[in-house]
């Protein structure tokens, strides 16, 4: 087996003193990139077991020889709060210093928490760019205050030329790795006694500060609600300034506090009152007298090109005054209307009824020759002569008839019958 460990290189371990932290990662479900027999699958550096450091013992888990990439990883199977991470290296059971084969192995590795199997959607928790073959430690503790479900071991070879030291390949060979945290989220110190601030977003913390805050809420330990003027994740977003009080709204949601300001509507007031709404949150119609009902000011309610015919004022809420009609009430009622200067306010019309001596709706007409009186309805002795003739001249033709009254259109004293 000595030469199946020197084809193999780099095992990890961990071995730490006894704390209250609970190891998270004992006999959880474990993968590797690649396994270089079956006793070196990944499950092995889960064992608790790390007696005997030689990789052909079955006690360390050990990829394929001549990688240029390694990976390993524990799913603690749920999100947990992660403290610390424990990792012993395999040591072919010899001396651990710059002459052991393995110190060259390990160099460069790093380690990452994730709530996804994927590296890359992840929090860096270490990279070693710093340890040598006879600085690197054994075991090695990490501290790594986050929370997380995947503790993900990776090491590399792909951008040579490495350091002095490195090994030519990567490898996965780790004896045991713990990871030491609070298994409920929420929790810290070494008796994962003490509850995470109130306000930490997910109830995640490290030793009593807040990986990130919920909304509404900043600070250390998430404790400062967002100062006027601001709200949601980090107190960054600000409040919209159409809110009925400029600046005002809910610390968390944005949403407006007391409503909009007057033409505006909807949680953060961040929409225009529709056509034919104005005013606070919209809940006013603009007046049917505005010449188009459904266009007036959002914010005052004026109407928008005026008015309807019979009415007046900024919102068209006033009819004509006495004696005037029509758009913007600037027409003036005939006063040749039965009551002078009194007519329909939108049209002019008279009501019916003209002084005497006028006719038409307005009263705007003299009454013709042969007619008189209100509405012209009186008729002159002369034209009843003249249609006392037409009558007579029923029995000729309409020739006669039209020859009559075209004669009287003539003269209003004298009448020459025609036939």
């Amino acid at each position: 087996m000595s030469g199946m460990v020197l084809l193999v290189c780099c095992t990890f371990a961990v071995l730490l003193p006894v704390q209250a932290y609970e190891n998270l990662a004992l006999n959880q479900t474990t993968w590797q990139s690649s396994t270089l027999w079956s006793g070196a699958g990944a499950d092995r550096a889960l064992d608790g077991r790390y007696a005997d450091l030689d990789v052909g013992a079955g006690q360390c888990a050990a990829s394929v020889y001549g990688q240029t990439t390694a990976e390993w990883r524990v799913d603690l199977g749920g999100v947990r709060s992660i403290h610390h991470v424990g990792i012993q290296y395999a040591t072919d059971n010899r001396v651990w210093d710059e002459n052991n084969v393995y110190t060259g192995c390990v160099l460069g590795f790093s380690v990452y928490i994730s709530n996804t199997t994927n590296k890359e959607d992840v929090v860096l928790c270490f990279r070693d760019t710093n340890y040598t073959r006879a600085t690197i430690p054994n075991p090695v503790n990490i501290t790594c205050p986050y929370h997380g479900r995947y503790v993900i071991y990776y090491n590399n070879r792909t951008h040579p030329p490495y350091p002095e030291g490195y090994s030519d390949y990567a490898y996965t060979d780790l004896c045991e790795v713990e990871v030491y945290g609070c298994p409920s989220p929420g929790y810290y110190r070494k008796n994962c006694s003490l509850k995470c601030p109130q306000n930490c977003q997910d109830g995640y913390c490290v030793e009593g500060t807040c990986f990130s805050c919920d909304p509404g809420y900043r600070g250390p330990r998430c404790d400062q609600e967002c100062p006027g003027g601001f709200y949601g994740k980090k107190c960054v977003k600000n409040c919209s300034l159409t809110c009925v009080v400029t600046g005002s709204c809910d610390k968390v949601t944005g949403q407006c506090l007391g409503g909009c300001q007057a033409g505006w509507t909807g949680d953060m007031c961040e929409k225009e009152c529709l056509d034919g709404q104005y005013g606070y949150n919209c809940v006013e119609k603009c007046n049917l007298t505005c010449r188009d009902s459904d266009k007036c000011d959002k914010i005052t309610g004026h109407c928008v090109g005026g008015c309807r015919a019979g009415w007046r004022g900024d919102m068209c809420e006033k009819e004509c005054d006495a004696g005037l009609f029509g758009k913007n009430c600037v027409e003036n009622c005939s006063m040749t209307c039965g009551d002078p200067g009194v007519c329909d306010k939108e049209t002019g019309h008279c009501n019916g009824s003209c002084l005497a001596g006028w006719e038409g709706d307005m009263c705007q007409n003299e009454c013709p020759i042969g007619s008189y009186g209100v509405n012209c309805l009186g008729v002159t002795e002369s034209l009843v002569v003249v249609m006392s003739a037409v009558s007579r001249a029923g029995q000729g033709s309409d020739v006669r008839k039209v020859n009559v009254m075209e004669s009287y259109k003539h003269s209003n004293t004298s009448i020459h019958l025609l036939f």
